[in-house]
C-alpha cells in the first residue's frame, strides 16, 4: 500500500535489504490483551530486510514504542527515539484538512471547479478544468496525469544524483502534467496523482492570499502544539536525530543512501513535510476525533470511493478526501494515510474514534518485488495488530 508514488511500487520501490539486529524497544505501560508485541512485529519487519524500523503506538492506556535495525549502515548506531521523518504524501492529509476548514468557513466549495478557482491552469491535451471539481482533486478522481512520470523518467541512481537538487515551482509541475491526456473523465474512476495536491496547494494560496505552508502552521501545527512538524519546502536536510534512508534501484544492485530527498517531487503540497511520529499521532487522533473539522466537513472527508484492487492497497480500501479507510481483520477499519519516497515508507493509522493511533516508519526500500511483498505484508500485519490487539 504505497500512498506516495504508486507507479514506482512493485518492481522498483519496495521496502529493503538484509536482516539486521534489533537495537531497542520501549513500552510503558504495555497494553493489555492477548499476547502480542509491538517489538516482535517491528523485528518481523526488520527481518524481511528493512535497515531501520520505528513504531509509535498511542492508546488510552499509554504509549508503546519499538525500534529495530540500525540508524545507518556505516556506524550501526541505533534507530533514534522519535526521530525526524520525511512525511511524504502524509502531507496531503494536512492540506486536505486546511481545504475542508475553508469549506466550513464558506470561503470555498467542494463542488467548485478548478477552472473557477485557477482559470486557464488545467487545459491542453484534452485536460479541462471546467469538468474537475475540488472534490475530484482531494479524492484522486480527477483523471489528471501524475507529474512524477516527467521528473523521474529514468529509474536509476544516476538520475537521482543528477537531479536531486533541482526544484520546480508548482506551476511548472502542473504544466508538465498538462502535456498528457487525462486517464479518464473526472469523477468516473480513481487513480492516485500527486498533481491533484499541487493544484490544491495553489488553490489554498489563491483563496487565502497565503501559502499552504502558512495555513498549515496557523490552522494545525500551532493549535495542536506540533513543534516538531515543519514545511521545509526545498530545504533538503532532516533535523537531527533521524534514521538514514536507503534505496535499491535495481534488483541485486547496491543500497544507495537517499536521505537527501529527490526534490523534484519532495518539495510541495503533495509531499514535502517533515515531522515526528509523536506529532503525527497527535494530528491524526485530533482529526479523527473531530477537533480539527466541523461535523459536516469531517463527514465529507470520510465520504469514500472504492480504490481499485490492483492499486497496491489492501482489499476493501476506500479513499476519502486526503484520508483512506482500510478494513481491519477484527472488524471495522481505520483511517490513515502514508507516504513514501526514495528509501523510506511511513504509515499513520488511527481507529475511527482516534483512540488508538500508530505511526510506522521503514527506512529502506528494495527493487525485488518478492521482498516488497513480504515487507508490505509485515507492515500491514504490524498495523493490524496494533489497532486490533485481540488478533
Amino acid at each position: 500500500m504505497i500512498f506516495r508514488r504508486l507507479w514506482l511500487s512493485a518492481a522498483v520501490l519496495a521496502l529493503a535489504l538484509s536482516p539486521l539486529p534489533s537495537n531497542a524497544a520501549s513500552a510503558a505501560p504495555q497494553p493489555s490483551g492477548p499476547a502480542w508485541s509491538v517489538e516482535r512485529d517491528a523485528d518481523a519487519l526488520r527481518d524481511t530486510g528493512v535497515t531501520g524500523v520505528a513504531v509509535r503506538l498511542e492508546t488510552p492506556r499509554g504509549t508503546v514504542t519499538a525500534r529495530s535495525g540500525v540508524g545507518d549502515l556505516l556506524t550501526r548506531r541505533p534507530v533514534p527515539n522519535d526521530g525526524y521523518l520525511r512525511l511524504g504524501s502524509t502531507t496531503k492529509t494536512f492540506v486536505a484538512t486546511v481545504m475542508l476548514q475553508l469549506v466550513g468557513e464558506r470561503r470555498i466549495s467542494l463542488d467548485q471547479t478548478v477552472e473557477q478557482l485557477l482559470p486557464g491552469v488545467v487545459s491542453g491535451a484534452r485536460n479541462d478544468g471546467r469538468t474537475i471539481t475540488l472534490r475530484d482533486l482531494l479524492q484522486h478522481t480527477s483523471g489528471l496525469s501524475d507529474y512524477i512520470h516527467d521528473v523521474f523518467p529514468d529509474l536509476s541512481p544516476q538520475t537521482y544524483f543528477a537531479n536531486r537538487w533541482r526544484a520546480y515551482k508548482p506551476e511548472e509541475l502542473v504544466d508538465l502534467a498538462m502535456r498528457h491526456e487525462p486517464a479518464f473523465p473526472a469523477g468516473t474512476r480513481w487513480a492516485y496523482s500527486n498533481t491533484n495536491y499541487v493544484l490544491a496547494g495553489m488553490i489554498i494560496e489563491k483563496i487565502t492570499g497565503r501559502t499552504w505552508e502558512q495555513q498549515v502552521h496557523d490552522r494545525i501545527l500551532r493549535p495542536l502544539g506540533l513543534q516538531h512538524t515543519g514545511t521545509p519546502g526545498t530545504w533538503p536536510f532532516l533535523p537531527y536525530p533521524h534514521t538514514a534512508n536507503y534505496q535499491q534501484f535495481t534488483v541485486d544492485g547496491p543500497m544507495v543512501d537517499t536521505t537527501i530527498p529527490y526534490r523534484p517531487f519532495d518539495s510541495g503540497a503533495d509531499g514535502s513535510m517533515t515531522g515526528t511520529a509523536r506529532d503525527l499521532n497527535r494530528f491524526f487522533s485530533a482529526l479523527a476525533s473531530g477537533r480539527l473539522l466541523k461535523p459536516a466537513e469531517l463527514a465529507a472527508m470520510r465520504n469514500t470511493v472504492p480504490v481499485p484492487q490492483d492499486s497496491g492497497h489492501p482489499e476493501g480500501t476506500r479513499d476519502g478526501l486526503g484520508l483512506f479507510f482500510t478494513p481491519l481483520p477484527c472488524g471495522g477499519g481505520y483511517l490513515g494515510h502514508g507516504g513514501s519516497g526514495f528509501g523510506y515508507v511511513i504509515r499513520t493509522a488511527t481507529t475511527m474514534d482516534g483512540q488508538r493511533t500508530v505511526t510506522v516508519s521503514a527506512h529502506s526500500r528494495s527493487a525485488d518485488p518478492q521482498i516488497a511483498a513480504r515487507q508490505e505484508d509485515a507492515l500491514r500485519n504490524l498495523i493490524d495488530h496494533t489497532l486490533c490487539p485481540t488478533t
